[in-house]
C-alpha cells in the first residue's frame, strides 16, 4: 500500500513491479496476485485499460490509519480507558496536535448543530 500510496494517483501492475523488482527479487504474479487481493478486501479501486487494469487506493493513508485506530479503540475494551493510555504514550508535540484537531472538530460539530436548528 506504501508504494500506491507514494504514486499518487492511478498505476498499474507493471509499474509497481517496476519500482519493487529494483529493490528485492519479486515475481510480477507475485505483485498481480496481491494488487487483486487489495482489490477484493475494499484498499484498492480499479478500472480495465485495455487488457491490464489501473489500480488505486480506496482511501488515503491517513484515513486508513483513522480505521486502524478506530479498530484498536473497538477491540480495546473500556474507550475511555484505551484512550487513557493511548494519550499517555503519544509525545508532547502529538498531543499537542491532537488538543487542536479536538479544538477544531468541536467548533465544526457547534457549527454543524446550531444550522440544524
Amino acid at each position: 500500500m506504501d508504494r500506491l500510496w507514494d504514486r499518487d494517483g492511478v498505476t498499474t501492475v507493471r509499474d509497481v513491479f517496476e519500482d519493487m523488482v529494483r529493490d528485492r527479487e519479486i515475481a510480477y504474479t507475485t505483485v498481480m496476485s496481491t494488487m487483486d487481493n487489495l482489490y477484493h478486501k475494499g484498499w484498492l479501486m480499479r478500472e480495465r485499460n485495455g487488457k491490464a487494469y489501473r489500480y488505486w487506493p480506496s482511501m488515503t493513508r491517513e484515513q486508513y490509519g483513522a480505521a486502524l485506530m478506530r479498530e484498536a479503540l473497538d477491540a480495546g475494551g473500556r474507550s475511555d480507558r484505551v484512550l487513557l493510555h493511548f494519550v499517555d504514550q503519544i509525545s508532547d508535540d502529538d498531543s499537542e496536535a491532537l488538543r487542536k484537531v479536538l479544538r477544531r472538530v468541536g467548533s465544526k460539530r457547534a457549527r454543524q448543530g446550531k444550522g440544524a436548528r
